[in-house]
């Protein structure tokens, strides 16, 4: 607990967190932008792709945050971190037929995957 601290506290640290921050305000930001564009605007397509590409590194990000908080026995920290991280797991959810780059993306990267990293099956070629 005291490195978690300490490590908080040094410059690297404060950077990382700072980061971390940056990405969370962004993926809010763009998530406000895409509850107030018109629906099946291109303005709503891109506020919600990077809403979706940003929203699994902002809960990580968050989460980091409020267990710093709670190591630091910053209860009001705490409260707040939880506060946004759950609205943001919310937001998440919440909208699923919501059209963005990602939809579709886990079948073809699946698929993708499994050509690629198949067991090889190929035969050698004949000698002759």
């Amino acid at each position: 607990m005291e490195s978690v601290a300490a490590f908080s506290g040094s410059i690297p640290g404060q950077v990382m967190l700072a980061l971390g921050q940056t990405i969370v305000v962004v993926c809010v930001c763009f998530d406000m932008v895409r509850a107030l564009s018109v629906p099946r605007s291109h303005r709503r397509y891109l506020a919600s792709t990077v809403f979706r590409t940003l929203a699994v590194p902002s809960i990580i990000a968050n989460g980091v945050t409020v267990l710093i908080a709670l190591v630091l026995w910053s209860w009001i920290d705490v409260v707040m971190g939880m506060f946004v991280l759950v609205a943001i797991i919310f937001r998440l959810h919440h909208d699923k037929d919501e059209d963005n780059w990602w939809k579709g993306k886990g079948r073809k990267l699946a698929r993708w995957a499994r050509r690629r990293f198949a067991g090889g099956t190929s035969t050698a070629p004949a000698m002759g």
